[in-house]
C-alpha cells in the first residue's frame, strides 16, 4: 500500500491500495476514478465500496496526473483528517446521557472555510453532532479543521447517503426540524428551541432542497434591517444556535 502525505492530509493511490484501505475500515474522505476504466481491480473496488458512504468522482487522467506522477492506476483516494460516525448510534448516546439533543444538518455547504467556521460556532453553542450529506459537501481537509479552531477534533460528524431518510429517522425519534432560510415569515425567536432539535442550513448558493423544506416542521428566518438581505451561512448557522443557547439557559 502507498501512502504520500499531502498538505491536506493523507493520498493513497493505485486501485488495489484504496481496495486495503477501504477493507481496513479507513475513513476515506473522497475517491477520484479515471473515466473509462473497466479491468477486473476496478470492479473489485467498486463491489468494495458498496454499503459504504465513501462519495468517489469520475474525473479525466489529466487531473489525477496533476496530484501525483506516480503509478496511481486510475485511482487515487483521499484519507479523512477525522472519523465519521453514526446518526442512529451518537443520537442514542445524547438520550442515554439525559441531554436534549440540538443537532445541525449542513445541506451542501461547499467552502471548506464555511464549514470549518460553522463547526467551531457549533461546538461554542454545544452542538451534540453536525450532519453532512456524503455527497456535495465540503472536504474535511487541512484548511477545515484550522478554520475550525480544532473544533472538528471535539466536534462529531456524520456523513450519510440519504438525508431524507436521516430527517425522517430524527423526527420520528422526537426531534423538530427546523429549516432557516430567508423566504418565510416565521423569525428565529417564534420557534421553541428548548426541545430536541434538528437545524438545517443550507447551500451558500441554493439554500436547503425543498425535500427537506417539505420535511421540516418550522421554517425560521434571521430578521435584518440593513440593505444586505442576506448572511454568510456560518454567521447565519452562529446566530440560530446562538438563539437556541439563549432559550436553553
Amino acid at each position: 500500500m502507498y501512502f504520500v502525505l499531502m498538505e491536506d492530509g493523507n493520498l493513497i493511490f493505485g486501485t488495489r491500495a484504496v481496495i486495503e484501505a477501504l477493507q481496513a475500515g479507513k475513513d476515506i474522505e473522497k475517491i477520484l476514478l479515471q473515466k473509462g476504466l473497466s479491468n477486473e481491480l476496478y470492479h473489485q473496488l467498486r463491489q468494495a465500496l458498496q454499503g459504504k458512504t465513501v462519495p468517489f468522482q469520475f474525473v479525466p487522467p489529466e487531473k489525477l496526473k496533476r496530484i501525483t506522477d506516480k503509478n496511481h492506476q486510475g485511482v487515487v483516494a483521499y484519507l479523512t483528517e477525522i472519523t465519521y460516525y453514526s446518526t442512529e448510534e451518537l443520537l442514542t448516546g445524547v438520550f442515554e446521557k439525559g441531554k436534549t439533543p440540538l443537532v445541525l444538518i449542513l445541506d451542501r455547504i461547499t467552502d471548506v472555510r464555511n464549514f470549518g467556521a460553522i463547526t467551531r460556532g457549533a461546538e461554542c453553542a454545544g452542538v451534540d453532532f453536525i450532519i453532512i450529506p456524503s455527497r456535495g459537501a465540503a472536504q474535511i481537509n487541512g484548511d477545515a479543521i484550522k478554520t475550525s479552531a480544532g473544533a472538528l477534533h471535539r466536534l462529531k460528524v456524520c456523513r450519510e447517503d440519504n438525508l431524507k431518510t436521516i430527517i425522517e429517522f430524527l423526527k420520528e425519534s422526537g426531534l423538530q426540524i427546523i429549516a432557516c432560510h430567508e423566504k418565510t415569515d416565521n423569525l428565529i425567536y417564534d420557534a421553541d428551541f428548548t426541545k430536541p432539535t434538528a437545524v438545517i442550513m443550507g447551500s451558500e448558493e441554493n439554500g436547503i432542497s425543498n425535500e427537506y423544506l417539505k420535511r421540516s416542521d418550522m421554517q425560521v428566518k434571521i430578521p435584518m434591517t440593513g440593505k444586505i438581505a442576506s448572511l454568510n451561512v456560518s454567521v447565519a448557522a452562529g446566530i440560530v444556535l446562538f438563539e437556541a443557547v439563549k432559550q436553553r439557559l
